[in-house]
């Protein structure tokens, strides 16, 4: 066993071989230490240089807005393929024909189909018109009968007051002749009384007798006279009741006529409404044989080919990529990195099969990226589990080149806090997340001034 004590330390028993002679003597031992001690104060250094912490994503090119980017066309009704305007490559301008499909629809085979149409709405609005003109004609006629009503009831209501008139003339000529009844009896009573005391002859008897026959003759005519005024008078009222009742089922017949014409009136109105509708749709429908583009663009490819092959509503056609669009970026990061995500944040873009060198911890050394800023957030996860961010060009850093195709990859970066080396190395050895960031303008006392508002 080797003896360790303190008397017999082991460096004294090293220095006694020849070989660690010989090691301490060579020079090349004095510069591997310095090459050490250089390395080790480099990368000392290098721990503490300044690191830009980032979130990286990958995408791909797209557009700015909706419209911009590619679009299929589709057929709006079924047919069959008839001829070809367009082959792929073309550049169309908005309304060009693209496409010419028939009818295979039995219900619109006719090709005079809104020609008969058109005529049908012309023969309603004639209809509609005459039964215009018939309730017109029954108003007019109602309004005469009603006048007609009103001079017969004044008629009648006249004959009233003449009955009336005459009953009370003939009620007034009967107490007169009573009252000359009356007299005539006193007289002959008298003449027979003064005839039996001697003081009238017999002939004046006779004549007093004779004219009270005369007077109650004349009581019994005049009595038949009244009664025949009173029937008058009640068969004028009759009359009354009798030109009320058959003027108002004249009006009533008159206004049931023209309520049924104003029925077939609306009824035909609705029908001409309903026959509009159908030829404006044939009209439209007409107009949907020929597919047109949407917009100025190429035509990238025709998703049906041939003729003659029969396709349903709503069957893509071809694929346009419009001519004029504002590119953009999309791309995707993770839910934990969503927090750190700001919109107006800048962003550090290369793309696929641009020559690029890129450090992502100094992105002012690095070579082939184009800036970036972020103009919307997707606020709900997209199905590769990652949140969708849309990138537009910074148009204070260089234009993005013109070179580059829809579609096309892109990864990004986007810059976060400056930290140490030495901090980020220890924060990935552990899995930390990136410090949270908040841009400038987005600090508390913003949050603040958000929560007054």
């Amino acid at each position: 066993m080797l003896n360790l004590s303190k008397e017999n330390p082991i460096t004294e028993n090293i220095d006694q071989f020849s070989t660690v002679k010989n090691l301490s003597n060579r020079p090349h031992y004095k510069i591997l230490n310095r090459i050490i001690l250089w390395v080790s104060g480099i990368t000392l250094v290098i721990l503490f240089l300044p690191w830009t912490q980032n979130i990286s994503g990958s995408g791909a090119v797209t557009t700015l807005k909706p419209d911009q980017r590619p679009q299929t066309v589709h057929n709006a009704i079924a047919g069959r393929i008839e001829k070809w305007y367009v082959k792929e490559g073309d550049y169309v301008k908005k309304g060009d024909t693209i496409l010419f499909i028939s009818e295979i629809k039995e219900d619109y085979f006719d090709p005079n189909l809104v020609d008969n149409t058109k005529n049908q709405v012309e023969a309603k609005k004639m209809a509609v018109e005459s039964y215009s003109g018939k309730v017109s004609t029954l108003g007019t006629q109602i309004s005469a009968i009603e006048a007609e009503r009103n001079l017969k009831l004044q008629q009648a209501k006249n004959k009233i007051r003449q009955s009336i008139l005459k009953v009370q003339s003939d009620s007034m000529d009967l107490e007169a002749v009573k009252t000359q009844l009356k007299i005539a009896n006193t007289q002959f009573n008298r003449s027979l009384t003064l005839n039996k005391e001697g003081l009238k002859p017999l002939t004046d008897v006779e004549e007093k007798r004779l004219k009270l026959q005369e007077v109650e003759a004349k009581i019994i005519t005049q009595e038949n006279k009244f009664i025949s005024s009173k029937n008058e008078l009640i068969n004028a009222q009759v009359e009354v009741n009798r030109i009320g009742a058959e003027y108002a089922e004249k009006a009533s017949k008159a206004r049931s006529d023209r309520f049924t014409a104003m029925s077939s009136q609306y009824d035909t109105e609705a029908q001409v409404n309903k026959l509009q509708n159908q030829y404006t749709n044939y009209k439209i429908r007409n107009g949907l044989y020929y597919i047109t583009a949407p917009q100025n663009g190429y035509v990238n490819r025709a998703l049906k080919s041939g003729l003659g092959e029969t396709i349903k509503e709503g069957t893509e056609i071809v694929s346009i990529m419009p001519a004029k669009y504002d590119i953009a970026v999309e791309t995707y990061v993770s839910p934990t990195d969503l927090p750190l995500i700001h919109k107006g944040e800048k962003v550090r873009i290369w793309f696929d099969g641009w020559p690029t060198i890129v450090f992502s911890g100094w992105p002012n050394m690095s070579y082939g990226t184009f800036g970036g800023k972020i103009v919307a957030v997707e606020n709900f996860i997209s199905p590769n589990g990652k949140f969708r961010v849309l990138i537009a060009p910074d148009n204070e850093d260089h234009p993005w080149p013109k070179q580059i195709s829809m579609g096309s990859g892109a990864q990004t970066l986007a810059l976060l806090d400056n930290v140490p080396v030495w901090y980020e190395i220890w924060r990935t050895l552990n899995g930390f997340p990136p410090n949270y960031y908040q841009p400038k303008g987005g600090g508390k006392g913003d949050a603040k001034s958000e929560a007054k508002k």
